[in-house]
């Protein structure tokens, strides 16, 4: 039996309801929309419509899928970040909404200096990267990553935002010191992987059989990132720059520590919006 697109899309969205799905409006809009291959815009007008029996297929295909766990981002192949459109891949973590708050946060302190270097280590899609570079139009930006498969997601998005001019990818290890050709930043930025090695299992079942282990796991206690970081990466900052990170829940009082023995000073926690540390940020120090 036929169905119009917007019949279609509260099908989907009533049984993403029923299984208790976190956002099942958008979850339906943007299934429909990559089943249909329409924009949102296009959706929207052609609302009224019937859909192709092979559009209804794909979107309940989709739809199946979804309920069975696979994340929304990595069904479609993209997803949005501060305004930036990005494209995903099970190479790199899904951008969450808190880490937004980073890249408020880092955009903010960018904006401070002329024409900023700026690094986004540990750089997975380059989603905090690109945002700062879309927010701050004179900042030159280095997306630091050691995955090859997430590089290559990097310069896609690089190419999909037209930013070729402005922002690089380098391969680089943050567990390690820099390679010294990677020069000296105003500003580093990193949401390092910090979930805990015997916590992954308990996560919830679209992040641990879906997102990359990789980009999660953060060593014994979660901390071995902002360890590394702190003791290897601070020479990479020029005086006077800023290091910010961002926290899993009861890690920043942890991570504020590290900063303050690294050589940061101002050494701050800043909230999200659920009221959790989310992000911890400090000034290097001339002298430790």
């Amino acid at each position: 039996m036929a169905i119009t697109y917007n019949n279609l899309y509260l099908d989907l969205r009533r049984r993403f309801r029923a299984a208790g799905a976190f956002d099942p409006t958008r979850a339906a809009r943007e299934l429909i929309c990559s089943a249909a291959g329409k924009t949102y815009e296009e959706f929207v007008r052609d609302s009224r419509l019937y859909a192709p029996p092979e559009t209804e297929r794909e979107a309940n295909a989709l739809a199946e899928r979804y309920l069975s766990g696979e994340p929304v981002a990595y069904l479609i192949g993209e997803w949005e970040f501060y305004g930036v459109p990005l494209d995903i891949s099970r190479a790199v973590l899904i951008p969450r909404p808190d880490t937004e708050v980073l890249a408020a946060r880092a955009i903010e302190m960018a904006q401070a200096y002329h024409e900023p270097r700026v690094l986004d280590l540990c750089a997975g899609s380059g989603c905090i990267g690109l945002a700062l570079a879309k927010h701050v139009p004179d900042a030159r930006v280095l997306l630091g990553e050691l995955d090859e498969e997430a590089i290559k997601v990097c310069r896609q998005n690089i190419r999909r935002n037209e930013m070729s001019g402005r922002v690089s990818v380098m391969r680089v290890n943050a567990l390690e010191k820099p390679p010294r050709q990677i020069g000296e930043f105003d500003v580093i930025v990193s949401n390092p992987p910090y979930i805990p090695t015997a916590d992954i299992e308990t996560l919830d079942t679209s992040v641990r059989n879906h997102e990359p282990r990789l980009a999660l796991d953060g060593g014994a206690d979660g901390l071995d990132f902002y360890r590394a970081i702190c003791e290897r990466w601070r020479d990479a900052l020029r005086p006077a720059g800023k290091l910010l990170f961002e926290v899993g829940i009861g890690q920043a009082d942890a991570v504020l520590r590290m900063m303050r023995a690294g050589g940061f000073g101002d050494v701050q926690i800043v909230k999200d919006l659920g009221d959790i540390p989310r992000v911890v940020c400090g000034t290097r120090w001339d002298t430790v």
